[in-house]
């Protein structure tokens, strides 16, 4: 009979793979996890948190601007790039120190070290081999890069949180969220951002209202968008990096920053030897139990195939964690994850907030569709002098008169969205949206006053 030093070993102290380990160990398995850099992955240390940190620096250049609509008289403002990364580094080591507590409370032995599959069952560290009758791989995922001449030369995000000096003139390659994101949040600091994208529009994924609606707010805002553009080449000049585009046009920049996609990390991981197999973009193959092809092996989080987002991470460890390790008072209980309605934002300048389909996913969903949408000037610039407009839209199936769709471009959009994501997740009608009062005034109103459609 095979012996085990643990009923489960985690490899990767993320989001996904902390919550599987933690959760596991306090139905009272023998639990080890494995993390080769600080605690918390990506979310914590280079992504979500920082980020959101560095939005809000750069909203208060906005405050400042738009004080003065409303009888404050400041001075000039200055900018304290040094402080700000400092602030961000405090807060993301008492981060660091949450998540340890949160594996030592339960008894979690963790391990500082690469780990490396060796077989289904057995994970080597640095030369130190751990048996484990289940394993689960959640090392996230990595930045992708795209090959041409002086690629060194730029940098991705993970990096772009401590670069020095400050970049007077930043330039972002890439059209999703995270490219959006810090144009965003660089040109509200005092960068001349330039960002460049090879389609026509961008964030591909979302409605293309949106899309549209939120690049002319960014350009409105001062972020030079470029589309149909791509980069051919970086060079070291005299002046900074001398980067030249396919059409034969210079750009001079401080910075480059290549937020090009994702991929997942599995790499150096030793998936070959124990037999996991991999999709064609290099991501683990999981079933709708997030099992690998191989049975001991699970794989949670942007390292599979399905949504690259934190909370999606967490409800897939619990999957996971349910099926290994039932909770002893609710043995039954058995979680799944429904992609349908995952609510998500994008914290640009003005943000983003998106829930269930967009128009085009669902004329091909459901068919008949209506659609009903607002723009307007939110209450607070008619005195603060600013020009930034909000959008809203509908989706509805026609026939059910579901709301299938939710989606807004305005300040606090994320925030807005979460709760009406609840309402969409237990199958609110568009007339139980038009029963429910609003809150007067606020921009979030709108979703509950829209009695027009404005296409079918």
């Amino acid at each position: 009979m095979p012996t085990f030093d643990f009923d489960l070993f985690v490899i990767g102290g993320g989001s996904g793979g902390v919550r599987a380990a933690r959760m596991a160990a306090a139905r009272g398995a023998r639990v080890a996890l494995a993390e080769v850099a600080e605690l918390g992955g990506t979310c914590v240390n280079v992504g979500c948190i920082p980020k959101k940190l560095y939005s809000y620096a750069a909203g208060y250049a906005e405050a400042f601007e738009e004080a003065a609509g409303y009888g404050w008289q400041l001075g000039e403002p200055r900018f304290d790039w040094q402080h700000l990364k400092t602030q961000r580094a405090k807060e993301i080591k008492r981060l660091n120190g949450a998540y340890r507590a949160l594996l030592d409370g339960p008894g979690v032995t963790t391990l500082q070290g690469w780990a490396a599959l060796v077989d289904p069952h057995t994970v080597d560290i640095d030369g130190q081999r751990h048996r484990a009758r289940h394993i689960i791989v959640a090392t996230g995922g990595m930045p992708f890069v795209p090959e041409f001449v002086g690629r060194e030369h730029g940098l991705v995000s993970d990096a772009i949180f401590d670069l020095e000096p400050f970049p007077r003139r930043l330039l972002v390659v890439g059209g999703g969220y995270i490219a959006c994101e810090f144009a965003s949040i660089f040109n509200g600091l005092g960068a001349k951002v330039t960002q460049l994208q090879r389609k026509s529009h961008i964030l591909s994924e979302f409605d293309e209202d949106v899309r549209q609606f939120l690049a002319v707010e960014m350009q409105k805002a001062g972020v030079d968008i470029r589309f149909n553009t791509e980069i051919a080449s970086i060079r070291r000049g005299a002046d900074g990096l001398d980067v030249m585009l396919e059409r034969g046009t210079h750009l001079q920049a401080d910075a480059v920053l290549f937020a090009t996609g994702r991929v997942a990390n599995t790499q150096g991981l030793g998936l070959e030897n124990a037999g996991v197999a991999l999709d064609d973009k290099g991501a683990i193959v999981v079933d709708a139990h997030y099992r690998s092809s191989v049975p001991s092996i699970h794989a949670v989080g942007d390292v599979s195939t399905r949504m690259q987002l934190t909370p999606v991470a967490l409800a897939e460890a619990m999957v996971v964690v349910d099926a290994l390790f039932p909770d002893p008072k609710q043995p039954a209980r058995r979680r799944k994850v429904d992609y349908e309605f995952v609510p998500t934002a994008v914290f640009t300048h003005p943000g983003v907030g998106t829930c269930g389909y967009t128009e085009a996913g669902a004329r091909q969903k459901f068919g008949d569709i209506t659609i009903f949408s607002s723009e307007f000037k939110a209450l607070r610039h008619t005195l603060s002098g600013r020009s930034e407009r909000t959008f809203m839209k509908l989706v509805v199936e026609t026939k059910t008169d579901r709301v299938v769709g939710i989606h807004m471009v305005g300040a606090d959009a994320g925030e807005i969205v979460q709760g009406f994501a609840v309402a969409m997740r237990a199958g609110a009608t568009k007339a139980v949206f038009d029963s429910t009062i609003g809150i007067h005034p606020t921009a979030a109103e709108e979703f509950v006053t829209m009695r027009v459609a404005t296409s079918r």
